[in-house]
């Protein structure tokens, strides 16, 4: 592979997607550090390179906990939504799905369709912005199943997924709602193979019909899993760095996508969570390259699985995929 400056220089060259991003777990430190100077001075010690969750709900508190100083209006959406999609505008990104979590609603009672369309406002010029509602397994409460019923209603709502802790059972009021809101012409999708094993993204391709699995590493775990997403024509929304900082994968030179990849799996590369990984969609790209043997044709077609597998327009894909065809051709034979 290219050295680091070279490689860093040929990524920024490629239109890109960012496929799995958490609105509140890319929280911009920024306004934190407005909010509360003397608090937030320094940079946190999980952006570290080697530190590591030790627990998901570890993870999840230290999340929340930040999380709920900033996203409290819909305005706070759009004023951080807006700084989160320049960074990504700068580094080539054209194409954003991003989900926010029905949690934030229940506990400031809030409109989670004025968030969305506060989100989908801050998209600057040239870039696409799908948005997602994103809930817990076990989210249908009395207080929630409201709010989750009514999810076919919004206009600007995209989709809907599913988010939290995969050990947890699925009820059966989630594959009824993934199917009326499919019905409805949104997009489902589900968080799987994180810390479920492959038997849980089984569970979410058979039962509630998904075909966007996020993160689904563990997969590879059982080949007749791998055999169902080739049959299904699934699309894992893959998150390097955020499996190597939770400890799904021991090191990056360990992580699945290699194999899944080369197995003919369409795989995208995202950041999941930067506020709580410290990361961005350039480095999760380096670090295909540089710690799993990713040639540059190889990030091309990473690259090029996230225009064909997202609900943009079609003029939006075809001048990526034209583009990435431009750079693909001249790359050496």
């Amino acid at each position: 592979m290219s050295d680091p400056v070279t490689l860093r220089s040929f990524i920024q060259r490629l239109p890109k997607t960012e496929t799995h991003l958490h609105i509140e777990g890319a929280l911009p430190y920024q306004l934190l550090q407005n909010l509360y100077p003397d608090r937030f001075r320094e940079p946190p010690p999980f952006w570290a390179d080697d530190f590591r969750y030790p627990t998901f709900e570890n993870f999840e508190k230290i999340l929340i906990d930040h999380a709920i100083l900033w996203y409290t209006t819909p305005e706070r959406y759009r004023e951080a939504a807006a700084i989160i999609f320049e960074g990504l505008k700068a580094q080539n990104v054209r194409f954003v799905e991003t989900s926010f979590h029905l949690g934030i609603v229940e506990f400031f009672h809030i409109s989670g369709e004025a968030i969305v369309r506060a989100i989908k406002e801050a998209a600057p010029e040239g870039m696409e912005v799908r948005v997602y509602a994103g809930m817990l397994r076990n989210h249908y409460t009395p207080e929630m199943k409201p709010v989750i019923d009514d999810l076919v209603n919004w206009d600007l709502l995209d989709g809907v997924d599913l988010h939290g802790v995969e050990v947890w059972d699925l009820e059966p009021w989630t594959a009824s709602i993934w199917s009326r809101v499919r019905d409805a012409g949104k997009e489902t999708k589900a968080h799987a193979g994180e810390f479920g094993g492959a038997d849980n993204v089984r569970q979410v391709v058979e039962e509630l019909n998904v075909r966007r699995v996020q993160h689904g590493v563990r997969a590879v775990e059982d080949p007749d899993v791998v055999s169902l997403l080739h049959e299904v024509d699934a699309t894992l929304d893959i998150c390097p760095i955020s499996n190597v900082k939770l400890q799904v994968v021991p090191s990056m030179d360990r992580h699945p996508i290699r194999q899944l990849f080369d197995s003919g799996i369409r795989c995208t590369i995202n950041t999941d969570d930067p506020f709580s990984f410290g990361n961005t969609l350039t480095d999760e790209y380096e670090a295909l390259g540089t710690q799993l043997g990713f040639s540059e044709r190889e990030l091309i077609q990473v690259a090029r699985n996230g225009f064909e597998v997202g609900s943009m327009p079609a003029v939006v894909r075809q001048g990526a995929l034209e583009e990435l065809d431009a750079i693909d051709s001249a790359q050496p034979r």
